[in-house]
């Protein structure tokens, strides 16, 4: 069985780097003088002293000085066989833990560590001999049978694996783990009556345990006994009419014998009992889900099958996300949004589902649900800063720039040790840019430069700086600097070739200033009326006035409406925005 197999593994890992306590050494042929005995416990004290200080190589010395006083001593020479295995030499460590266990053979974890190598090392035959004599001499620990039932096991010598289980069991007690091996054993050596007498034993042993009776009735409906089985399940559920594995094994029952019907039948008596719980639901419902997309099934099955449960258990939370999961999986994201939000009204902690309805809102971009959703996920998750990131990206669309820096600064209050400095960066420069709406320019400029000075590579931080820095004519070697960073690191996109030929624009090198806006325009990107529009400014700077009124034209028909634009297109000449003195126009040439 499983778990045994389980329990074996784990105990024949044995960690055999360990600080060991001190063992005094005990003399082999001649007894230690008073002396001697004397010094080398102090030697030996000091090793052990200078190890945990991590000084290995003066503590290796030291243990070689104590086998000079005394060459059988087995604590020093465990010791030694430690730092061979930190060295990997296990061909040292095997000859010294040989010597130790040699010495003392009394010492159980001197045995333990030796046996361990002597498996790692594949000593297949040394490492059984050993266990067999550790199980004789050590009858209060289990672990050197666990042992050998597990080298027993690989070689296939199921008659010393049963010797092994009575042992255990005698020393243990009957239990399920060591009769399902048994009888795992019994029908690998084709001896059907001895295998289900070892679980009949076992309802013997516990008649009022039911739980024993449904495993011995599976154990024949798995080896051809149906009637008997059947027998089981029917007494059993006339006894505990809600019993799950019960009735999940009839339900077996009848699939194995082609009562479909019946089968259908008996899986809904189980998942529409309230008396089940959710747990064994749930692992029926992935074994169907399972069954049904190896069969190429009908999915219809399955969705009618869930929206039955929750109907009948409306705050069941446990299901629904599996429900969820499979509608997600078939690509029915529109029939999931319903369960989805009946999970966060049960529990609006769930953070997955509101992750999930938050994704499908932003897909929509429908920001009053994304406000909705991170309304309430801020409150449910404090914790969590992505509900504040999109809180403040709804509320921007909106235009709710004090809600937005509001949002910002909670964000950042919340703010752990592990957040990355990157996210942090993105609320301040959210925040600038909620600022820079509110003719709050110095104000933007903080936020930018601290989202800066936690992210250097913010490239929408530099970009949006750049341009504002651009727009009120100060600093342009500085706001060249950060574009030019931008287009770097996204050469095509639109927005930040913009933004850098309009500093050079300001900078008076129009030529240069034409490059960039070209690569801006031919951008496969959906260009913003004002970027067409900052292209007519450019193109009548370099003297070409035919294009840049067929560009103001187009801004125009694009949502420009400006008094600027209009004198454009009138007087076919460029006519600047007077210092940027109105945010909202400064905004709107943007586009951004």
């Amino acid at each position: 069985m499983r778990t045994l197999r389980n329990i074996t593994l784990r105990i024949t890992v044995v960690l055999l780097w360990i600080a060991t306590a001190w063992v005094p050494a005990t003399a082999q042929d001649r007894p230690l003088t008073e002396e001697q005995q004397r010094k080398y416990d102090y030697y030996y004290l000091e090793a052990l002293r200078l190890k945990a200080q991590r000084q290995y190589d003066a503590a290796f010395d030291l243990l070689q000085h104590c086998l000079e006083i005394n060459p059988k001593a087995p604590s020093a020479l465990y010791e030694l066989a430690q730092y061979y295995l930190f060295l990997k030499d296990d061909d040292k460590a095997l000859q010294e833990l040989e010597k130790t266990v040699t010495y003392e053979p009394d010492n159980y974890w001197y045995a333990q560590a030796l046996a361990s190598l002597y498996q790692k090392e594949n000593e297949t035959e040394k490492a059984t001999a050993l266990l067999e004599d550790m199980a004789a001499r050590f009858t209060d620990k289990p672990d050197p049978l666990y042992n050998l039932l597990d080298l027993y096991n690989r070689a296939e010598d199921y008659d010393k694996m049963l010797g092994i289980l009575d042992q255990l069991e005698q020393r243990m007690g009957k239990n399920e783990a060591l009769t399902m091996e048994k009888f795992r054993i019994y029908l690998q050596k084709k001896d059907n009556k001895r295998a289900f007498h070892e679980i009949e034993s076992l309802v013997k042993e516990y008649p009022m345990d039911t739980r024993y009776r449904v495993i011995l009735g599976d154990a024949y409906l798995q080896n051809g006994k149906e009637k008997e089985a059947y027998n089981i399940y029917t007494e059993v559920l006339k006894q505990e009419p809600d019993n799950p594995m019960a009735l999940y094994s009839l339900a077996d029952y009848y699939k194995k014998t082609g009562q479909e019907e019946r089968y259908q039948q008996q899986l809904d008596t189980l998942l529409l009992n309230r008396k089940v719980a959710s747990d064994t639901k749930l692992l029926v419902m992935r074994q169907l889900i399972i069954d049904n997309e190896q069969a190429d099934g009908d999915s219809t099955r399955i969705i009618r099958l869930f929206d039955r449960i929750l109907q009948e258990e409306p705050d069941n939370a446990q299901l629904p996300m599996l429900y969820i999961q499979y509608l997600l999986a078939k690509g029915m994201e529109e029939q999931a949004q319903p369960v989805l939000h009946q999970v966060l009204d049960i529990d609006p902690t769930n953070t997955a589902a509101r992750m999930t309805l938050l994704g499908e809102a932003i897909k929509k971009e429908d920001y009053k649900e994304v406000t909705r959703l991170c309304e309430g996920g801020v409150v449910a998750n404090p914790d969590k800063p992505e509900f504040y990131f999109y809180l403040a990206i709804a509320y921007n669309q909106d235009e709710r720039n004090d809600d937005v820096i509001s949002t910002c600064r909670k964000a950042l209050q919340q703010a752990r040790k592990g957040t990355k400095k990157e996210v942090i960066s993105d609320f301040f420069t959210i925040m600038g840019d909620a600022y820079y709406a509110k003719k709050m320019s110095e104000k933007a400029y903080e936020s930018y430069d601290s989202a800066l000075v936690y992210y250097p590579e913010n490239i929408p931080a530099l970009n949006n700086y750049a341009y504002y820095l651009s727009l009120e004519r100060r600093d342009l070697d500085r706001a060249e600097e950060m574009s030019y960073k931008t287009i770097k690191a996204e050469p095509k996109n639109a927005t930040y070739l913009d933004t850098y030929a309009w500093i050079l624009f300001e900078k008076g090198r129009y030529d240069e200033a034409r490059i960039y806006i070209d690569d801006a325009l031919l951008s496969n990107e959906e260009k913003s009326a004002g970027v067409v529009e900052h292209a007519g400014d450019i193109y009548f700077m370099t003297g070409d006035t035919e294009k840049a009124v067929e560009l103001w034209k187009k801004a125009r028909e694009m949502g420009i409406r400006t008094e600027e634009i209009e004198k454009k297109i009138n007087e076919k000449k460029y006519v600047p925005y007077k210092d940027n003195e109105d945010g909202e126009k400064a905004m709107q040439h943007d586009g951004k």
